[in-house]
């Protein structure tokens, strides 16, 4: 296969370090040997199999020594329950810092991933390609950020009446992107009078850029409302509200099912906040906003991300681009014994990707 290096954003670049220079390369070995039997089996590890898993021509007491060790440097725990360890999130920052061996990239797999991120689809599309295909590449939860548009032309517009005061729109921007966004309104419009303030938005601002557009509105409910008729400056309102939310950060998620059927019974009030996270995204896209102007990959474990509701999650993100300039972010989220080995290089080829894919302005 590929080797996933030709593909991935330049550089690696995770939260922090730790100096693990004091490790010897025996201590280094079962570190890594331990927490890649965990990932894969995901029960706490013996020293007896760290003796098989290792290579090492060691005794069992020989290994159990070194588990203390990495204890005491607060690299591994023993849980209650069992003589065997697992990693804390010290431990799997030394991993991904210096220990991982990540997997390569097979042909197979890039030319799926063109496929399915072909430059023909539109930026939306490619978003939600990417956030499913890292979702069903790596089991884990996919995250895209939509992309930072720095010139958004309106095209055209259209509403939809909704139950309690609610109104969808339907906005067309720049070429040909779609966007729809619910808007809650003073009173209840009719279909009749959404149509005319369709028809007013769309003959007086298509093709204008969206900036243009709210200025002149705002222009318009600065003006003396008695020289504005009832059904004009309720027209107004309607628009204004429909570009107010505008440029605001948004994401496109997959695969929070991979969460429930990663976790165990215990963790369910963990993972309910989880998910709750997903359905309202502020703190995800407040942690996937400073990643925005990274190089390459990112990782965050467990808390370090500085969010109590990551606190057994890992993250890892890279940005995307176009025309060389970061305009969004892709990741992927998911409990801290993560596949890292094949995991990092799956977010950092899909970044690259999509980027090659979005159109050029």
């Amino acid at each position: 296969g590929e080797c996933c290096w030709n593909f991935l954003p330049k550089g690696l670049i995770f939260v922090s370090t730790m100096n693990d220079e004091q490790l010897s390369k025996r201590n280094r070995q079962i570190l890594k040997a331990l927490i890649e039997r965990y990932i894969r089996e995901g029960v706490p590890v013996g020293s007896k199999s760290l003796v098989e898993e290792s290579g090492l021509n060691v005794s069992p007491a020989t290994v159990r020594n070194v588990m203390v060790d990495l204890e005491t440097r607060g690299l591994v725990s023993a849980p209650h329950t069992s003589a065997g360890r697992v990693p804390t999130g010290l431990g799997y920052r030394v991993f991904v810092d210096s220990l991982v061996t990540l997997y390569p990239i097979d042909k197979d797999f890039i030319q799926n991933l063109r496929a399915e991120l072909h430059p023909r689809r539109s930026a939306a599309e490619l978003v939600e390609s990417a956030s499913n295909l890292l979702s069903q590449l790596t089991s884990q939860a996919g995250v895209v950020t939509l992309p930072r548009i720095d010139k958004v032309t309106l095209r055209q517009v259209e509403f939809l009446s909704l139950s309690g005061n609610r109104v969808l729109v339907i906005l067309v921007i720049n070429e040909k992107e779609v966007e729809n966004r619910i808007i809650q309104t003073d009173r209840a419009y009719s279909d009749a009078e959404l149509q005319r303030v369709a028809r007013f938005i769309n003959e007086r601002y298509s093709g204008l850029d969206l900036d243009q557009v709210k200025a002149q509105l705002l222009s318009a409910l600065r003006a003396d409302k008695e020289s504005i008729g009832q059904l004009m400056q309720a027209m107004i309102d309607v628009a204004a509200a429909t570009l107010e939310s505008d440029g605001g950060a948004d994401c496109v998620v997959a695969g929070q099912s991979n969460l429930v059927d990663s976790i165990n019974s215990q963790d369910m009030q963990r993972l309910k906040e989880m998910l709750d996270a997903f359905h309202y995204k502020k703190d995800i896209l407040a942690l996937m906003s400073h990643c925005a102007d990274a190089e390459g990959i990112r990782i965050f474990i467990g808390q370090e991300s500085g969010y109590e509701l990551f606190e057994d999650y890992s993250v890892v993100t890279a940005p995307y681009q176009s025309n060389g300039k970061s305009i969004g972010v892709l990741g992927i989220i998911g409990l801290t014994r993560m596949a890292y080995a094949s995991v990092i290089p799956v977010v950092g080829v899909t970044a690259k990707m999509l980027s090659a894919a979005l159109p050029k302005t």
